[in-house]
């Protein structure tokens, strides 16, 4: 078996993988067309998310076998025809669900507690007490939309806390021990803070939007450390203006590349909604770093041998 490891990973996928005869070969600087030249070599391509597989792509890679993707989503891979060639795809929701659950609970406690606007109130020589108080998880209700593994993991974080844990899904009987389904009426009554766990798909681009965000019957707080087109920001902006949303902490942006690359080149490429955004205090902005710890990127490599050998040793 020839693998071609088109983005640098975990040193341990190339050495686990030689251990059990497979030949690595490694390209993290030809264009997308350089390896479509010679991809018909190869029996396995292992990616996180260098560039879109598609059609074009996949009908180039008569040898191909499989697809490890060295992250939790594969909205880069035309994932119908590559199944229609009976391509094996790979991912790892496995491997960063951890660390996506402990970085969604680290920004509702910080903006709840005004953590980044108190410690640059402190390094600007202000004591301003009475201007940071801030208010407690305790008793408060958290929705999560989507229950499947970063769902799961995010719920799992809360146990510590006195709230009630419900969950939305399109898929039925997802409830466990941490969180209790529900449908959307109740979803949208009871929400006090809302965690968006999604995949992209057709259905979640643009979810998160004024006629979505008006069926809560109450404000609340928003953290997206999904996908960022499920959100579309010029509503979220208004939404954190009216006061419908209380604060919003974003791992994703609406902008992002698939590629990862930096979101604009210059600050007047910027839509005018998120300026707006930057100068909210009750946003707290990372960058699609959730799932990025320095334990998820040996769990994701680990979690890409292991599916490969079951399936091909």
């Amino acid at each position: 078996m020839k693998i071609l490891h088109l983005d640098t990973n975990h040193p341990l996928l190339l050495s686990q993988l030689k251990q059990v005869s497979f030949q690595n070969d490694e390209d993290y600087i030809s264009t997308k067309e350089e390896i479509q030249s010679k991809i018909h070599s190869y029996n396995g391509i292992i990616i996180r998310s260098r560039f879109t597989i598609d059609k074009t792509f996949l009908d180039k890679a008569k040898n191909l076998k499989f697809i490890g993707r060295v992250g939790a989503g594969l909205e880069n891979i035309d994932i119908e025809y590559a199944k229609k060639l009976g391509i094996k795809l790979f991912n790892a929701p496995e491997g960063n669900r951890n660390a996506v659950g402990e970085h969604a609970l680290g920004m509702i406690l910080s903006l709840f507690n005004k953590l980044n606007n108190g410690d640059q109130s402190v390094r600007n020589g202000q004591w301003f007490r009475e201007e940071h108080r801030g208010v407690e998880l305790d008793g408060k209700t958290v929705g999560i939309i989507g229950y499947g593994n970063m769902g799961r993991a995010f719920a799992k974080k809360l146990r510590g806390f006195a709230v009630e844990v419900i969950c939305y899904d399109i898929k039925d009987d997802v409830e466990n021990s941490d969180a209790t389904q529900v449908d959307l009426d109740e979803f949208f009554e009871k929400t006090d803070v809302l965690s968006l766990h999604t995949p992209e798909t057709p259905e979640t681009i643009g979810m998160i939007n004024n006629t979505f965000i008006n069926k809560f019957k109450k404000p609340f707080w928003f953290i997206n450390t999904a996908r960022g087109k499920s959100v579309v920001t010029e509503d979220l902006v208004k939404s954190i203006e009216e006061g419908k949303i209380l604060g919003a902490g974003l791992d994703v942006l609406e902008y992002e590349k698939s590629s990862f690359e930096n979101l604009f080149t210059s600050e007047k490429d910027m839509p005018k909604e998120f300026k707006e955004l930057l100068k909210m205090n009750n946003v707290i902005l990372s960058p699609h770093v959730a799932g990025w710890t320095v334990e998820s990127k040996e769990k994701l490599a680990q979690t890409i041998v292991d599916k490969i050998k079951a399936e091909f040793c």
